[in-house]
């Protein structure tokens, strides 16, 4: 198909970082959007056990940022895909593509966490790292995982067959990653305009063949979480950014076009600010039934692993009867009775009823209500 390269922008070389930045252009979405993570941040430090509860928020990032994409897959669909072959479990080829691309990216994200917490420095080599498992499995997988481009490649309007912007050269490339990984590690701006300006730098820069948007908006979280501005690896902006994703494309052209980093400021900010307190919102729903749970699951059960079935439960909202006996660390006899119980007492939803020696699957419904998306 022929593209139409009339309206492209082209990449901004030679202008990161910016030479100066009008602080008062952004300064009051700077002031709210800092205020608003914090307030976000607070509630991570208050919850004593955040993976627990906040490991969803997880999950939707990952089915948002793909279908930013294009990969389209459901809450659902990932959760009984976790059920039958666990976290890291091995790709299945009988599985729909799209839910193995979308369970990839929030293992990409979880083990880039992982390498962080082991010390591993957010560098390029982290992110060609991200990269190779991200693609490892479907469409990607053909589109060098791991590897920086070597061709020219275009951000394109395939409706309207135009092209919407040029990235860098690949000859340039390796100066524009060193530039801008150097610029990371530097005192020039406060962290949320520096997480901000590292965003639109690397999708200017669009250094791989394929997954470049998905990879850029990890980076946010890797961020924020890598300079302190968040305590726990947990706060997510796709959400944000699909529900205005045309003034989010738009807002970044203007960059290279015309030099706006004050605009893109503004605009990162304000999503930061509106997302935070949309994610401090579903963490405190998910918190507050935690705790309702908590009570239920104690007098439902009336037994000394209430609580760790329900931890189970909350990590595991979709699951097989026969992972729950193996891995809650229930007795089995007991885990068996808490199903029964739990399903008498509409807990929990029959999803697929047992067949030969396949186990049922069930949902914990009140849990998923709340992360759908």
């Amino acid at each position: 198909m022929e593209l139409n390269l009339d309206d492209a922008v082209g990449y901004h070389y030679d202008q990161f970082p910016p030479a100066r930045l009008k602080y008062e252009a952004f300064v009051q979405q700077l002031l709210a959007a800092t205020d608003a993570i914090a307030r976000y941040d607070q509630m991570l430090k208050n919850m004593h056990n955040s993976e627990i509860l906040l490991a969803p928020m997880r999950k939707q990032e990952a089915v948002i940022s793909s279908r930013m994409e294009g990969t389209i897959s459901t809450m659902d669909e990932i959760l009984k895909y976790e059920a039958d072959y666990g976290e890291d479990g091995d790709e299945n080829p009988n599985v729909r593509r799209e839910v193995i691309e979308t369970i990839l990216y929030q293992r990409a994200l979880r083990n880039a966490q992982r390498a962080m917490e082991s010390g591993y420095p957010l560098s390029l080599s982290l992110v060609k790292g991200i990269h190779k498992q991200l693609l490892s499995f479907g469409r990607g997988a053909s589109k060098s995982p791991g590897e920086l481009k070597n061709e020219q490649n275009y951000l394109a309007d395939k409706h309207k067959r135009k092209i919407l912007f040029v990235p860098i050269s690949p000859e340039k490339l390796q100066d524009g990653l060193d530039d801008l990984f150097k610029y990371v590690e530097s005192e020039i701006h406060p962290v949320l305009v520096k997480t901000a300006l590292t965003h639109i730098e690397f999708e200017a820069l669009h250094p791989f063949k394929d997954g470049n948007g998905r990879i850029g908006r990890m980076i946010i979280t890797l961020m924020l979480w890598h300079f302190g501005t968040i305590s726990a690896p947990h706060f997510y902006i796709s959400s944000y950014f699909e529900d205005n994703k045309d003034l989010y494309i738009d807002t970044m052209r203007r960059v290279s076009e015309s030099g706006a980093w004050d605009e893109w400021c503004g605009f990162f900010l304000t999503a930061v600010k509106e997302q935070a307190i949309r994610n401090l919102e579903v963490a405190e729903n998910i918190r507050s039934l935690y705790e309702e749970m908590k009570a239920r699951f104690s007098e439902v059960l009336a037994s000394k692993w209430s609580v760790s079935a329900l931890d189970f439960i909350f990590t595991n909202p979709v699951f097989r009867n026969s992972r729950f006996t193996k891995a809650s660390g229930i007795p089995s006899a007991s885990a068996a009775r808490f199903t029964r119980v739990l399903l008498d007492n509409g807990l929990l939803h029959t999803v697929e009823e047992a067949s030969g020696r396949r186990p049922a699957m069930y949902s914990f419904e009140p849990f998923m209500q709340l992360v759908r998306v």
